[in-house]
């Protein structure tokens, strides 16, 4: 895969149906003090987990970086700018299963060079903050990957995984060979069309047939296997376990977050239709799924209900198409106070990517394309964050790939927009984000959401405002700090 592409349909109801509420008065985790309320001062820092801590510098967990030739040639750029930015990014499906080098024993993976490489660039550039998780699917289960990775690799933050926003079926990779097919169906894969029907090697022999496509199988829920599942990684070691869901019904969605909280896993991640990195079917990504803003919908009035009940609710994070700092307030204010971090997948991706293709233009001696060029000809020059970033690492700089550098930036441009966004509504923490820092713009939006139409926001306080009954002061909203 050469490109990233997200899905292209218009849906009735999405995230710009809604607008960040700012207020004139107070401040809600700091003091109300106007040399003391700056943006700088708004902590965008988040922590999850259970027995093992998460911290977060940002509320950021990467799209699932698989088996993909765009995620494996992107992968160092992309673990160093994660590492450094304090955000998690996730070892997606099939990493093992599809390593050349995997060595395969008695149906289990006891080696994988591609993993093991994975897990070393992200730990080589460890500062404290964020983590690296490895995602299972079917066949990395019937492969043992976990064992490796938790045993051999020492990682400790796994994720058990259902599905993703972008299709409703497994994942999938092109195959430019006949050989690379066989290989991948004698490790248990579905390969289409099937490399073994001689028909089908006379097609690809003549140039009828140019590739083969190789899909993981579709994951079989069943609640008694699932809680198996958790048991068997918390004995092999997991210290921290997450759940990965799909854009499926609302009962899938239900299962999800019951499962998650009886079995009192670390996190839950949703992923809305909408988003993908371009491997999905195109009509699938387009047509099938719940959509972004319905299943937070739908996410939040599950975790509420559970909460009524007094059961435990794991951090929440929401994925689908999202890329930019209004997106991430949106999430987290939709779903609070259980939402504590949002996954961004392509949007990650492309600054890594496009600083990685720069770095190799500048090593060819190419000339630089013109939306390029014009910020400059150096780095130093179009990356704002270059000599920053020169001082804080010292002589491990000159190891840093531009593309982790772009990755970074991306990053921080993200911390300070929310941070922005943060202090207009007067919140200074994450923790203090809540449902009223929304307004829906139509009344179909404030329907699926159950946020307020604009309209009818502060109604009451309104009231009593222009009735005398009340001083002006902002309600609900504390002046000092929390």
């Amino acid at each position: 895969m050469k490109v990233t592409a997200g899905a292209t349909k218009d849906y009735p109801v999405d995230l710009s149906h809604f607008n960040i509420m700012g207020t004139a008065v107070g401040a809600v985790g700091v003091k109300a003090d106007s040399d003391v309320a700056v943006f700088p001062a708004v902590n965008i820092g988040s922590e999850i987990g259970n027995k093992k801590k998460i911290k977060l510098k940002v509320p950021v967990i990467t799209g699932a970086l698989g088996s993909t030739e765009i995620a494996r040639v992107n992968w160092e750029p992309m673990a160093i700018g994660a590492s450094l930015a304090g955000i998690i990014i996730v070892v997606g499906e099939n990493v093992c299963g599809m390593d050349p080098q995997s060595e395969i024993k008695n149906g289990r993976v006891v080696n994988s060079p591609e993993m093991a490489r994975r897990v070393k660039v992200f730990k080589d550039w460890y500062q404290g903050y964020g983590e690296i998780l490895v995602q299972h699917n079917v066949e990395d289960y019937r492969l043992g990957i976990m064992p490796y990775v938790i045993e051999k690799l020492g990682v400790d933050a796994v994720e058990i995984k259902w599905g993703q926003g972008a299709k409703d079926i497994g994942g999938e990779v092109k195959l430019p060979s006949l050989e690379r097919a066989k290989q991948l169906k004698s490790r248990g894969y579905l390969v289409f069309p099937d490399p073994d029907n001689h028909v089908i090697q006379e097609a690809f022999k003549v140039g009828e047939l140019k590739e083969f496509e190789r899909h993981s199988r579709l994951w079989m829920v069943d609640e008694d296997d699932f809680h198996q599942q958790e048991a068997d990684l918390r004995k092999l070691g997991a210290q921290f376990i997450s759940l990965k869901t799909g854009a499926y019904r609302p009962a899938d969605l239900a299962r999800a977050i019951k499962f998650a909280s009886d079995a009192k896993l670390d996190m839950l991640t949703v992923d809305g239709a909408g988003g993908g990195t371009g491997m999905s079917p195109w009509r699938m990504m387009n047509e099938w799924g719940v959509p972004t803003v319905y299943i937070e919908s739908l996410l939040y009035k599950y975790a509420k209900q559970l909460a009524a009940q007094k059961r435990y609710v794991p951090a929440l994070a929401v994925a689908g198409g999202l890329s930019l700092e209004d997106h991430m307030f949106k999430v987290i204010a939709m779903g609070a106070p259980f939402i504590k971090a949002v996954m961004m997948g392509r949007a990650t991706m492309i600054p890594a990517m496009v600083g990685k293709n720069i770095e190799n233009w500048l090593k060819e001696g190419q000339k630089l394309p013109k939306d390029i060029s014009r910020h400059g000809e150096k780095p130093e020059e179009f990356y704002a964050l270059y000599e920053t970033m020169k001082a804080k690492l010292g002589k491990d700089f000159s190891k840093l790939p531009l593309g982790a550098i772009g990755m970074y930036t991306y990053l921080d441009r993200l911390a300070v927009g929310l941070q922005q966004l943060m202090a207009g509504a007067r919140k200074f923490a994450l923790e203090h984000i809540t449902r009223d820092d929304l307004v829906a713009l139509t009344q179909e939006a404030a329907d699926v959401s159950g946020i307020t139409y604009i309209m009818d926001s502060d109604a009451k306080e309104v009231e009593n405002i222009l009735s005398g009954k009340a001083s002006g002061k902002a309600k609900s909203k504390k002046s000092s700090a929390a």
